[in-house]
């Protein structure tokens, strides 16, 4: 395997990458606290993977001991969303991010974010600003510093981990990178009907050391009527609802078949070219 990889990327971007984990880094201030911030990040980053693949088979339980800095970090995410099955892994993306950003911010860095794959933890010094796409739909969304959430994250089951729902894709904001990456989970697993043009697939099958076991995934979603479409989106606004009751999350995007919920606080959608 080859060992982290470090590159620079256009518009002044940080490319870290290593096995499985692949980030896009950007940070806002005065050109020698950037380079700080970068080297970081850089040092943190190398040290990621060997310390999550030593906690790797207690990272995929539900209920495991668990020891480093992230792995905690993983596990404080997924808990208040128990008793429903939830491993650690499903924060994962979320909890690097978190991680890496952590260690950049700095006197002199008015803004920052970690991208991992979508999921994204970002710093808001005063007065700042970002704007977000929404996974892959024409829309986006604009968080400032008076926001709570500085977590951002996306899932469905076309996505990179399996789902137990039929989401083209849950995107959610919370207070953290990791605690929206186990809330985008939970929100798209319950985005589900059954439907006999919905094909699944135990876990297992499809990914031997699947933290989901022999659980049913989706592996196809074929024609849904409006209504079906409606009853699944309505199933997962449910859930995202009692998340935001529960603090949990601070807003939520839902989409399937070309239609939407949102939970805000507005505005949580805005047009592609506002």
């Amino acid at each position: 395997m080859n060992g982290p990889q470090v590159a620079y990327l256009p518009g002044g971007r940080l490319h870290l990458s290593h096995g499985p984990i692949d980030l896009v880094c950007q940070a806002w201030g005065t050109a020698p606290d950037i380079t700080a911030a970068y080297s970081r990040a850089t040092g943190r980053f190398t040290t990621i993977l060997g310390e999550l693949a030593g906690e790797l088979p207690a990272l995929r339980a539900e209920n495991a001991t668990l020891h480093g800095p992230i792995a905690r970090k993983m596990a404080v995410a997924v808990a208040p969303f128990r008793p429903t099955f939830i491993t650690p892994m499903a924060a994962v993306a979320g909890a690097v991010a978190d991680t890496v950003l952590a260690v950049m911010i700095a006197a002199g860095i008015t803004r920052a974010y970690v991208n991992n794959g979508g999921d994204i933890a970002l710093y808001l010094g005063r007065g700042q600003s970002l704007t977000s796409a929404i996974g892959t739909t024409p829309h986006r969304f604009t968080l400032r510093d008076t926001d709570a959430a500085r977590g951002i994250a996306t899932s469905g089951w076309g996505g990179r981990s399996h789902s137990l729902g039929i989401a083209d894709s849950v995107t959610v904001l919370a207070k953290t990178a990791a605690m929206a990456d186990a809330a985008a989970t939970m929100i798209a697993n319950a985005v589900n009907i059954d439907h006999p043009s919905i094909t699944r697939a135990p876990a297992n099958s499809l990914k031997t050391d699947s933290d989901l076991g022999d659980r049913l995934v989706t592996v196809h979603v074929g024609l849904l009527s409006p209504d079906q479409t409606a009853r699944a989106l309505d199933n997962g606004l449910a859930a995202a609802k009692n998340f935001r009751d529960r603090g949990l999350i601070e807003a939520a995007a839902l989409f399937l078949n070309a239609t939407a919920r949102i939970l805000g606080p507005p505005p949580v959608l805005e047009p592609a070219h506002a």
